[in-house]
């Protein structure tokens, strides 16, 4: 009789495989919304350090006269050909300190520069050239984010600008951080049209924003 009883509570094999099917499409359906989610905080998290960032900038200004640091980001540093159309320019690069550094005085905590989504990347999204930031770019050079330095170059004013809202001024080293898709190869260039980027414009407000807006805010002129 006890044995009967054994017999009758255990699963056939027919069961346990619908148990294992159910429990796969369940997966399925739950882990893209987990993965989502993340991206979002991350994202969120992000779009919290650049607005430090901007706060620093212009706390920095306001010791100098409303002019941004004549600062470099890590691409300018160690690529600078990318102003050879510029040699006045070029010729400073040297001699610039890292914006990141400069603005170490004006922050809390050097983790604002490190976008919780970098894992890196080998090809600079807007020139093409080889730019090994692996395995992220805050662990390598000390910042996720890159700067529009022509507004040091220039010697922008805060409040100089006549189109601020759409000058992109502290943003993503690559957009594939924040795509609907990452790409974790050496193949990104030319940037992929699902490419996103959290961008600091120069009147302080943060945003995220597709690679052709991005493109756009590059076009604006100072």
């Amino acid at each position: 009789m006890e044995v009967n009883e054994v017999r009758a509570r255990a699963f056939t094999l027919v069961e346990l495989l619908t148990v294992i099917a159910i429990i796969a499409i369940l997966a399925a359906l739950i882990f893209p919304v987990f993965s989502t989610a993340r991206s979002k905080a991350r994202q969120t998290s992000c779009v919290s350090n650049l607005r430090q960032v901007g706060l620093s900038m212009e706390m920095y200004a306001t010791d100098y006269d409303d002019i941004y640091p004549f600062a470099v980001d890590p691409t300018d540093r160690f690529t600078p050909e990318i102003w050879n159309e510029h040699p006045y320019w070029q010729r400073f690069i040297p001699f610039m300190p890292m914006l990141h550094e400069v603005l170490q005085p004006y922050q809390k905590s050097k983790a604002i520069w490190k976008c919780p989504s970098d894992v890196g990347y080998k090809v600079q999204d807007f020139t093409g050239l080889p730019f090994d930031t692996t395995p992220s770019a805050y662990a390598r050079y000390g910042s996720s984010y890159l700067f529009r330095t022509e507004i040091a170059f220039r010697l922008s004013r805060v409040g100089g600008f006549d189109r601020s809202a759409e000058i992109n001024m502290i943003f993503d080293g690559v957009g594939k951080w924040h795509g609907t898709r990452l790409l974790f190869n050496d193949q990104d260039f030319p940037p992929d049209p699902t490419f996103r980027y959290n961008c600091l414009f120069a009147d302080l407000h943060v945003k995220n924003i597709s690679l052709e807006e991005m493109r756009r805010a590059w076009s604006v002129p100072l």
